[in-house]
């Protein structure tokens, strides 16, 4: 039987939601708790550093506006961060061969080790938690990840109206 109580039995909704509330906290304490690497630690970077360098890893040199897309950021603040991570060499902004006013994104080659293994621990827990599911049960999981994370921010937001307000 798992900690929830409730191994095999249909879930009721608010069920569900004491079970994430009670493990959502211990996820993302685990998450952060994951060590930078050594020959990353002295430019403290932060999880959207890693949100930025994981595209790259994942999907290859990128554009800016491309990246600001993916980061569901504005593009002058990816280019803020591109900027910093490139003075730290960690990334290279190369001229993009067919627009020369676009500048194409990639992890400085002597970083990549540094950025795959900073991700490593995040990649293997994820393949073991979604590999058992189908594709549709992932879509699904995606999904509701994607929806909590909208009504948090527009909580938030609708959180900061109100305190303006008053």
């Amino acid at each position: 039987m798992s900690s929830d109580g409730h191994e095999g039995t249909e879930l009721s909704v608010d069920d569900g939601v004491r079970t994430l509330l009670l493990l959502m906290p211990r996820v993302v304490a685990r998450t952060k708790r994951t060590p930078v690497p050594r020959q990353l630690e002295e430019y403290n970077l932060a999880p959207r550093h890693l949100s930025l360098l994981a595209y790259l890893f994942f999907d290859g040199p990128l554009a800016v506006n491309e990246l600001a897309t993916r980061l569901e950021l504005v593009p002058a603040t990816v280019s803020l961060l591109v900027g910093e991570l490139n003075r730290y060499g960690v990334v290279e902004r190369n001229e993009d061969e067919a627009d020369r006013r676009r500048k194409i994104v990639s992890i400085a080659e002597p970083y990549r080790d540094a950025v795959r293994s900073w991700l490593e621990n995040g990649v293997r827990a994820w393949r073991v938690a979604l590999e058992p599911l189908s594709p549709a049960e992932r879509r699904t999981f995606i999904d509701t990840l994607r929806a909590y994370e909208r009504e948090l921010m527009g909580a938030q937001e609708r959180q900061t109206v109100a305190t303006t307000a008053d």
